[in-house]
């Protein structure tokens, strides 16, 4: 355990983000050296891929009903010194990983043909992105062990096991997905069945390596059988805080899958092209996304203590340091955006596709880093409701206008990504203004104002 409520919020705020982003890197590598390799096979297999692994978000809405409602509490438990409070949550939260894991592999089982039908362009599309996701499903369900696990050590101020865990686990898919996507040294290649299995076997080795850590060096929070008992008050703790942030991830999934609905008359290589290019988009917002997820504990341990001044200074240097990162990003996106999507495929028509995407759509980058910065303030405060009405708010701005435009002539896929920067920009606008509207009230509280 790690006290963060004393010393220089800027050192802390470095020490927790700079592990974190590292760890984070290594897990968007998973994405990325699947991508490579499955580009190999072709635009149908890429596009598979990508309508496939939109899945994941909405996977990663329930983790995050688990990873960031078991954070905050923990986080806010170590603050005010209740270690009985923080073991409990942490018990509690395995609890859950294991029924959104059962969830997670009958769901995913029973629907991934469907899915991959109703988003791929064509046939081949559909078939292969079905069969990405039924390797890829075991991955899926065994994230919610590793996200419990990591979640409570990020509440407790530690990010280094963690990010040991995920370069761990990368390193061995990198090492499995030219194996088994390409048949490197077995001369047996299985293609995009390959890709998923690389990465659920990564996962799996992650999760024993996370478990080996508990057992042997973690002392703060650990498995207790007393515990391991369903305790529907501390579950619904949990869910409170958790489920607006797992909202926002299956927003985000209906968001994404809105997108591919709109550009499948493109066909394949416009898919293909948005794939690459969001997935690239994704490693892009790995700084500011550290940043924020160094922010939650930071202002939750100071929250806990109630040291409102230290939850204040935490989201202003997390705010400057997240929006000038972004915007060095910003402009390399301007100046060679070819660079990145065409290091995944050599296809001109899904080269000018993604460049295009990420050219227009960095103009939303530094507005995006501060809705993540703001999203891990309201993780802190224990309040994570407004950060899904925002996205609400941009998502269904969004569709309006995205499918009006896509109903007119001469419809062309940059004006679905204008649309996107413009509402982007206003979901800024609006947690901005509630996040500095609930510190303030905060303050209030705990300081009145004199008469």
């Amino acid at each position: 355990m790690k006290d963060l409520t004393q010393g220089s919020i800027t050192r802390h705020l470095v020490a927790l983000a700079v592990p974190i982003a590292i760890g984070m890197l290594f897990q968007t590598l998973y994405v990325l050296v699947d991508l490579y390799f499955v580009a190999q096979l072709g635009d149908a297999a890429i596009a598979g891929v990508a309508t496939a692994g939109n899945l994941q978000f909405f996977i990663m809405g329930l983790t995050q009903v688990l990873g960031v409602g078991a954070m905050a509490l923990i986080a806010r438990a170590v603050g005010a010194k209740n270690q009985a409070d923080a073991n409990l949550v942490f018990n509690q939260s395995l609890l859950l990983a294991a029924l959104f894991a059962a969830i997670t592999l009958a769901g995913g089982y029973a629907l991934a043909g469907t899915y991959a039908r109703a988003l791929g362009a064509d046939a081949e599309t559909a078939a292969q992105g079905t069969t990405y996701l039924h390797w890829f499903l075991p991955g899926l369900a065994l994230q919610f062990a590793l996200i419990a696990m990591g979640s409570a050590l990020r509440g407790t101020g530690l990010a280094k096991p963690g990010m040991v865990v995920q370069v761990a686990t990368v390193v061995l898919n990198a090492i499995l997905a030219p194996v088994l996507i390409a048949g490197w040294g077995t001369g047996k290649p299985l293609g995009i069945a390959g890709a998923g299995l690389a990465t659920s076997l990564a996962i799996a080795v992650g999760v024993v390596m996370m478990v080996a850590y508990f057992a042997r060096l973690e002392k703060y929070v650990g498995v207790d059988a007393a515990l391991l008992r369903p305790d529907p008050a501390t579950w619904k703790r949990i869910l409170k805080i958790g489920v607006p942030p797992g909202g926002e991830f299956a927003l985000m999934f209906l968001f994404l899958a809105l997108v591919y609905l709109i550009i499948r008359p493109f066909g394949p290589a416009a898919q293909a092209g948005f794939g690459v290019g969001s997935r690239v988009m994704q490693a892009i917002f790995l700084p500011a996304m550290a940043v924020a997820f160094a922010v939650a504990p930071l202002a939750g341990q100071n929250a806990g203590a109630r040291l409102l001044p230290r939850v204040r200074e935490t989201f202003d240097k997390a705010a400057l340091i997240g929006s000038v990162i972004m915007a060095v990003l910003t402009l390399f996106c301007h100046w060679r955006p070819d660079l990145l999507v065409g290091f995944f495929t050599k296809d001109a028509e899904v080269v000018r596709i993604g460049s295009e995407f990420l050219r227009i759509i960095s103009w939303n980058f530094v507005a995006q880093g501060l809705i993540f910065t703001c999203a891990g303030m309201f993780q802190a405060l224990g309040h994570t409701l407004p950060p899904l009405y925002c996205t609400a708010t941009r998502v269904t701005v969004f569709a309006s206008v995205a499918y009006w435009l896509s109903t007119r002539p001469g419809f062309e896929l940059h004006e679905v990504w204008y649309v996107s920067v413009a509402t982007v920009t206003l979901q800024a606008i609006l947690i901005i203004t509630l996040l500095l509207r609930d510190i303030g009230r905060r303050t209030r509280e705990v300081v009145p104002t004199p008469a």
